[in-house]
């Protein structure tokens, strides 16, 4: 029942989007030095989770018949080093920190939600 939830499904892809992201920034960082490396990051949580309707696939068929899995992967627009790099480290320490903003405030809303179903079924602990 709890599972079933859209406030905790939201939270759910909400903490996967942030992980997929950390994922993308440490790619990133990895590759700073990497001639003609281009940085990447994710679309925005609240794009991405429209687009897929809240819903997320893990293999084609499944729940919503082949759509697509995961948030388009975007380049950054950062200039350019001479090597043809686009990883600034700056940058990409800002947004691994934007990201665990996201993914505490994933955690914080499935807490809340859980809290709250335990006061509504008389349960405090």
């Amino acid at each position: 029942m709890f599972e079933s939830l859209k406030i905790v499904k939201m939270a759910h892809a909400m903490a996967e989007h942030a992980g997929a992201r950390q994922g993308l920034v440490a790619q990133n960082i990895a590759n700073a030095d990497t001639p003609g490396y281009k940085a990447r990051d994710l679309a925005d949580f609240g794009q991405s989770y429209a687009e897929t309707g809240g819903l997320r696939a893990t293999r084609p068929g499944h729940v919503g018949g082949g759509a697509s899995t995961t948030a388009q992967v975007v380049q950054s627009s950062l200039s350019e080093d001479p090597n043809g790099n686009t990883v600034s480290l700056d940058q990409e320490m800002v947004r691994a920190v934007e990201i665990r903003q996201e993914h505490d405030m994933a955690l914080s809303i499935y807490r809340a939600t859980s809290d709250i179903l335990r006061a509504s079924l008389g349960n405090k602990g």
